[in-house]
This record gives C-alpha cells, structure tokens and sequence, in this order.
C-alpha cells in the first residue's frame, strides 16, 4: 500500500513469566531431538492462568503508557488471534477495548491466521489515512496454546507455538512518542494455497469436528502428497519476493541501501524459515537475517508486532536505521514492512 503520509509506531509486547524450555519437552516426550534441532527453539513461553484477550490488554496499557495516550482518543482497536480466546460466541475486542477504557474506539476481531497483527497495522494505516481526523488505532494480537484442542510442539510441522500478547499504536508521524518510523507495507496474496489447512477436509457444523485436537500436520500431508510441496515453495518465495520489491519501491530504499541493517524473519522453525524465506530475502536484499524468536516460539497472530516490539525497545538499530519486516500466515498471504528507528532526541 502507498503510504499518504508518515506513521509512527509504539510498539510492546507481553509474555507470560513460566516456560518450557527444550531439555522439559523432550524429557517430557512432547518432541524428539530430530524435530528440536529441525526448529532451533531453546524455550517456549506458556501462560496456564492469563486468557490471550488479558495479554493483549496487558500489552496494550504498556503501549498506552509508553506513548501517552489516553485510551479515549483512540479511534478503533483491531485485535487479531489464531486459536480460542477465552469463550465463546463473544468478542474479545470489545472485552479488550472495555479493559483499556477505549470506549469512543470501535473494536474489531480480525481472522488473517499468522499474519492478523500485520494486517491490522494495514488497516490501522488505511483508516488514518481515510479519515484525516480520527485518532490513533490500536492493533492487539494475543493467543495461547494448550491441550487438549492444542498441542503446541505437534500441532503443526515447522513451528512450535509460544503464548504472547502484542501491541502496536498506529499513530501519524506528528507524534514525538513513536519509537518506529512506519515507511512502507506490501502483502501479497496465494488464496490457493488455503487447502494447505484444509486438505481433504469437508466443511463440518461443530469446531473440532475433523479431529479431537487440531492437527495441521494432517492436513499437510495431503497437501504434499497431493499438490506438493514445490508449489507452495515457489508460489511463497514469488509472494514474498514481490511484497519486498513492492514495499522497497513504495518508499524509495533500495535493496542495498547501508542504512538497510536488518531483514527481520518470522518466528518459525529454523528450517522452515531457511527453506521459505530465506532464499527469496537473499535474492532480493543484501541485509543479514535477524532471527528473533529462538527464545518465543511462533506466536500466532503476533509474530510481526512482537519483532517490532524488540526493535522499539531493543538495540538491532540505531536511529535513522532501518528493517525490513517479514511475515506470512495461512491462506496465504505475505507482509513486508519497512520501518526506522527514531531519534529519541528529537
């Protein structure tokens, strides 16, 4: 998308304090040493007693804090998850917009699977940029992974799933409160690759009606022996070449720009990430790889807001430096984003 304007991002993330590290889930049987060194993980954070809506409040007031903003001036809340929140035929966006006392912001649940916390930052900007004088948006993601509907180390190939809650406050480039500069995003679309989470599968009356847990693995698995695994290998590389060609045109950076430091991958296995992204991100930019999930997990909708949460707070950029964002979730569909540090002086 064109950007109309500048946007800046605050931007925290929330993890619960207990973890299960490595060493327990293969003493405890969750996973075999072959998968653990296939996904490169050393912990998984776990949260038994905090529901995903509460983390993503829990995020959201240390957004509010950290920008000073009053929750009355936001204009909407966009809260994306993937798995269950909490109870059902309810909305946890209204839950979490009441929490944070954001009564004049209209909440809306959004259903993007792993790339919900990058689609509501789009969003978020398209509303800003519709609306000259409505006021900030804030986009929450939280999700957490526990049996019996999930297992979060066998539920799926590639990734093993970390509890989390993100927040990210969208507001126009005005504000001196910002830690990120929002320069550029582009997502890009392969609808057919949405059988990947289906296979097979009809389309049933009851959740949980295909099995007892969710099993993507299953449904994998047909998609590889039917369709195979080279197409959505090279329909992902094309995606995700083209979203980084299109958010680096959209803002003038070129591929080499020094000021380049970092292409920020998703939080999924290490050999995932080194088969589905890393190729396409090689060709088409000379930056080094940051890896920021080893010690989260995949994160569910959160995986994008929570590296930008670390590149807020962290050290990977010094101001007037950038990165390039990535990430992707079922369906598919694939975000780049291109963002800077700001100069907390100015």
């Amino acid at each position: 998308m064109r950007l109309t304007g500048t946007y800046g991002l605050t931007c925290a993330a929330w993890y619960p304090t207990q973890r299960q590290t490595v060493a327990e889930a293969l003493e405890a049987g969750d996973l075999d040493a072959r998968t653990a060194a296939d996904l490169g993980y050393t912990s998984l954070p776990v949260s038994e007693d905090v529901a995903p809506p509460d983390m993503a409040v829990a995020a959201g007031q240390r957004v509010l804090d950290r920008a000073r903003c009053r929750p009355e001036a936001l204009s909407m809340v966009l809260h994306a998850s993937v798995h269950h929140q909490g109870h059902d035929a309810w909305s946890a966006p209204h839950y979490i917009a009441e929490r944070l006392e954001a009564r004049e912001a209209v909440p809306i649940g959004l259903l993007q699977q792993c790339n919900g916390g990058a689609i509501g930052i789009e969003l978020a900007v398209s509303r800003l940029q519709g609306d000259p004088g409505t006021g900030p948006v804030l986009v929450t993601t939280g999700d957490r992974f526990l049996m019996p509907s999930w297992h979060r180390w066998r539920t799926d190939y590639g990734m093993a799933a970390g509890d989390a809650g993100t927040a990210v406050l969208v507001h126009r480039g005005e504000e001196p409160c910002a830690d990120l500069t929002l320069h550029a995003m582009a997502t890009t679309v392969a609808a057919e690759l949405e059988v990947m989470h289906r296979g097979a599968d009809g389309l049933n009356a009851d959740p949980l009606g295909h099995s007892p847990m969710i099993d993507v693995r299953r449904t994998k698995r047909h998609f590889v022996k039917t369709v195979g695994i080279e197409r959505f290998t090279k329909l992902a590389h094309d995606r995700i070449r083209s979203a980084i060609g299109e958010a680096l045109e959209s803002c003038g950076l070129a591929p080499d720009d020094p000021r380049l430091r970092h292409a920020v991958l998703p939080r999924l296995g290490s050999k995932a990430m080194a088969e589905a992204y890393a190729p396409p991100i090689a060709e088409s930019v000379p930056a080094p790889l940051l890896d920021l999930g080893r010690a989260t997990g995949h994160l569910g909708a959160g995986d994008l807001n929570a590296s930008l949460a670390d590149l807020a707070t962290g050290d990977w950029l010094e101001p007037g430096q950038y990165a390039l964002v990535l990430n992707g979730g079922g369906g598919f569909t694939f975000t780049a984003v291109v963002v800077s540090r700001r100069d907390t002086a100015d």
